[in-house]
């Protein structure tokens, strides 16, 4: 099912500021192959109807300070709404975790956390487990380098699934 109205030069635009962040007009009306004028107001539209959240820098964090990464999963005592939205609610405000995700199966979240040591990781495990957030149990992977970080393929996303022909058919 197609969730939305968007048409192949939208992926094209919202790709193209995906893979590039904030472009001329020019420059983003070569890439999607549009003439300038059009192309800006399609991705006027596209903000507007909050298809794009942010414009970001990804910047070479390795270059500026030594840090510790962090993959940290998650498992609670109790399955119940409260539970999640109090360990949730409490997570948002801690900086070094920027990314936690809720899962289905034998964990419950999957976190990404940056710090500067292995003692800060420590000492914010340690604040996790006093806040009584009703942590079960945790297992963390240190990560020893970046392997493959990019945004997911728009366009192959968004594609259409190929049409079965008669031939397909079991």
């Amino acid at each position: 099912m197609k969730k939305t109205g968007l048409d192949a030069t939208d992926i094209r635009i919202l790709s193209a500021v995906q893979r590039h962040g904030q472009l001329s007009k020019t420059r983003l009306a070569e890439i999607v192959s549009l003439s300038p004028t059009p192309c800006w107001a399609r991705l006027d539209r596209l903000k507007a109807a909050g298809y794009i959240r942010h414009y970001r820098a990804e910047i070479a964090l390795e270059r500026i300070v030594d840090f510790t990464r962090v993959i940290v999963t998650v498992s609670l005592i109790h399955h119940r709404r409260a539970d999640f939205d109090r360990f949730e609610s409490h997570i948002a405000g801690i900086d070094e975790i920027t990314d936690c995700v809720a899962t289905g199966g034998g964990m419950d979240y999957i976190m990404t956390v940056y710090v500067r040591s292995v003692a800060a990781f420590e000492a914010l495990m340690a604040g996790l487990l006093d806040a009584e957030l009703g942590i079960d149990r945790y297992m963390t992977y240190f990560t020893t380098r970046s392997v493959k970080h990019t945004p997911p393929d728009l366009a192959k996303l968004a594609a259409l699934p190929a049409a079965r022909t008669p031939t397909d058919a079991p």
